[in-house]
């Protein structure tokens, strides 16, 4: 049972169970103070700690707002430049949650707080006082009492009228006092079940306000995620592609290192060590210094440099060389050394040694020495392989009679143009389409070659071109536009360049890139999107003409090439272009981003995210799709040109932002490519004999790039 009521009329009786009703009201009350004061402490507590990690998480969103990525080369892809903007996404995302916190925080001292430590002050106190007054006026009153019982019935009738005038006085003011204590003790009692939890309840509507607002940011980002993770798995799949290049790139320098020394028609460079001679006794002493050799001018610039000294670079001199002789070792006791006279130091003869017999023919034959340089093999794949791959009828052909076979065939196939055929059949069927100049085999009908053999064979054809489809000449024009500039000027420039490769070339490369919409066009079944087919035939369609790290860093930009090339195929090749500048425009500071436009930050409630909410199930499908592909990021989207239409500034901030998003993932599909979880298991369809074409780099990147949103490989 509860407490017991207090009746008014105990108050006259003032008996010993009454009493102790009082008293267990009274501990209720006491027990109900200690516990606000509690509650309050913790509370303090509690803000403490959240100031605390809102400090914490404020200190983390600066130091990921302030960190800059660096990137190789001379420009970035709209992916990178997506994920180096994403810190300061994170970062401004952290700050708006914490500003979330902070209104809570002050929400929850207003509601919470300040309302429960009034009501322990001012009702509980006031209790408190009222029962020390009441303790009192018992007191004053049972010894009033005491004292007139105990007064001698002797006394005069008037002192003892007066006597029990008085002790009434204070009997019905104690009774008084009484009554109003016991219903100030009832009211508390019943006050206090509203006045404690009605603050806790507005405590929990904050603290769930909170967390809506937080669930409303994480929905507003939401598009910025997604978006980001194409960014991501475009990026990667890049990666992986250009990873596997520059390891074969090393393996063939370590192999043969003086066919890739780094030279130009302009200026040799490399270390000599020149003889600096000193009067007698002294003699002479040999210093290394870094050379480079303007071959027009025939200037040679020399800078001290000692790798053991710390690294630290000296002086800089500069020599014009008259003539350069060959310095034997009858003079002179070291091996590889030449005599260069100098032309503004009249008489003087500067003595310097290579640092092998290689290095000193390559000196000599640089500054026109007797001595001839090594030779220096300007390769074709389609020497190394033996195969005679010409851009001629018979390749033409075989070209026109791959993509029908693989459209008749296999279009459908996972993994197409990324899983690759046995190199032994590969080399089998290109021998005998191409060498053998075999017309009359009808790849659609012949049971003989499956369909992986043929899209490798294919690929194969093109890299064994002794120069790629679209030519060394062009390789630098078509890759500018792709490093930067507005969705337009790139399909535009693509589009004039195009029109400058040879008609051949131009006819070969219109029909693949048709064959290439049309695969794309099946990406839901065979999971090849426009990214994925960019990635497998940019360094097959296009490559410097120099093998060198700084042009294998530049593969993700021959991928969007290809990329606008397969999207933009039917303007690029059927019409030819309006306008053409008569140079290539220069990249552009910064290329448009896939990031959501965002809305003015002070026109914004401070519970919204800054960019833009847009309706994703209305432009990549239906919702449960989008749920399911959560932590299946495919690489579904193709960053060449972003936008197909008019640019995002030319349209209603919505349709802009969606096309930007939602354009290339429905290309050629209706829908999103669903992520390629099957096409691990293609890999292991391969048999241990059959070891897959290894000619192919792209390929050998495989499907552990993640291409549609596979496993990722490991890596370096």
């Amino acid at each position: 049972m509860g407490l017991h009521p207090l009746e008014f009329s105990e108050c006259y009786l003032d008996s010993p169970s009454f009493r102790e009703k009082i008293k267990a009201h009274e501990a209720e009350l006491d027990k109900t103070n200690r516990f606000i004061k509690e509650l309050y402490k913790d509370g303090k507590n509690l803000i403490n700690a959240t100031k605390q990690l809102g400090m914490a998480q404020r200190k983390f969103a600066q130091c990921l707002g302030e960190f800059q990525f660096e990137y190789i080369g001379d420009a970035k892809t709209d992916d990178e430049k997506c994920i180096d903007e994403s810190l300061q996404e994170f970062s401004s995302f952290l700050r708006n949650l914490e500003d979330q916190r902070e209104l809570m925080m002050r929400n929850i001292t207003e509601t919470l707080m300040k309302p429960l430590e009034k009501f322990r002050k001012e009702q509980l106190g006031t209790v408190r006082a009222d029962r020390k007054k009441y303790e009192k006026e018992t007191e004053k009153y049972y010894s009033s009492l005491e004292k007139l019982l105990n007064m001698s019935a002797k006394k005069k009738e008037p002192q003892l009228q007066e006597a029990d005038i008085q002790v009434e006085t204070m009997r019905q003011h104690f009774q008084e006092e009484s009554l109003e204590y016991v219903c100030k003790l009832q009211e508390i009692q019943e006050r206090k079940k509203f006045e404690c939890v009605e603050p806790m309840l507005a405590f929990f509507q904050t603290v769930f306000t909170f967390y809506h607002q937080g669930f409303e940011l994480a929905k507003d980002f939401d598009h910025y995620k997604r978006a980001l993770q194409i960014n991501i798995q475009n990026t990667r799949s890049r990666f992986e592609g250009a990873r596997s290049e520059v390891y074969e790139l090393m393996k063939r320098i370590r192999e043969t290192p003086q066919e890739y020394r780094q030279t130009s028609p302009i200026s040799y460079e490399g270390y000599l060590y020149v003889q600096e001679k000193r009067p007698p006794p002294f003699g002479s002493s040999w210093v290394k210094r870094y050379s480079t050799f303007v071959k027009e001018q025939k200037i040679l610039h020399m800078v001290t440099f000692d790798h053991r000294s710390g690294g630290k670079i000296g002086e800089t001199e500069s020599v014009t060389l008259k003539s350069c002789v060959r310095k034997t070792t009858d003079s002179l006791d070291r091996r590889f050394c030449f005599d260069l006279d100098i032309t503004d130091r009249p008489g003087t003869v500067l003595t310097v040694q290579a640092l092998s017999e290689d290095d000193h023919k390559f000196w000599m034959h640089a500054m026109g020495g007797k001595d001839p340089i090594g030779c220096h093999l300007n390769r074709t794949l389609s020497k190394e392989r033996g195969i005679d791959a010409q851009l001629d009828e018979v390749g033409l052909s075989f070209v026109k009679n791959s993509i029908s076979a693989i459209e008749t065939r296999g279009i459908n196939d996972q993994g197409l143009y990324r899983v690759g055929g046995v190199s032994s059949k590969v080399q089998k069927l290109l021998s005998l389409m191409i060498d053998e100049k075999s017309n009359d085999v009808d790849l659609t009908t012949s049971e003989d070659w499956d369909t992986k053999t043929i899209t490798s064979a294919l690929k194969l054809y093109l890299r064994s071109l002794p120069e790629p489809l679209m030519t060394y000449g062009l390789y630098k024009e078509f890759i500018s536009p792709a490093k930067g500039g507005s969705p337009e000027s790139r399909i535009q420039a693509v589009h004039c360049l195009v029109h400058k490769l040879p008609e051949r070339n131009r006819q070969v490369l219109g029909l693949l890139m048709k064959h290439l919409a049309n695969v794309a066009a099946h990406s839901k079944q065979n999971l090849m999107t426009v990214a994925n087919l960019g990635v497998v035939f940019g360094p097959t369609l296009m490559r410097p003409q120099e093998e060198t790290v700084a042009a294998i860093m530049d593969l993700k930009f021959q991928n969007i090439v290809v990329e606008i090339l397969i999207e933009h195929n039917e303007k690029i090749f059927t019409d030819a272009p309006e306008f053409c500048p008569l140079t290539p425009a220069a990249p552009a500071l910064s290329a448009p981003t896939r990031h959501s436009k965002k809305l003015n930050r002070q026109n914004r409630p401070l519970a919204v995210y800054n960019p833009q909410v847009l309706d994703i199930q209305n432009a990549v499908g239906d919702s449960s799709s989008l749920a399911m592909e959560e932590t299946s990021m495919g690489s579904n989207e193709s960053v060449s040109s972003q936008s197909s239409s008019a640019s995002a500034s030319e349209m209603p901030l919505e349709k802009a932002d969606r096309v930007t998003l939602g354009t290339s993932l429905s290309s050629g599909s209706s829908s999103r490519t669903p992520p390629v979880a099957s096409c691990e298991s293609l890999t292991t369809a391969t048999s241990e004999k059959e070891k897959p074409e290894e000619s192919d780099p792209v390929q050998r990147a495989g499907l552990a790039g993640g291409g549609a949103g596979g496993k990722k490989g490991p890596h370096p």
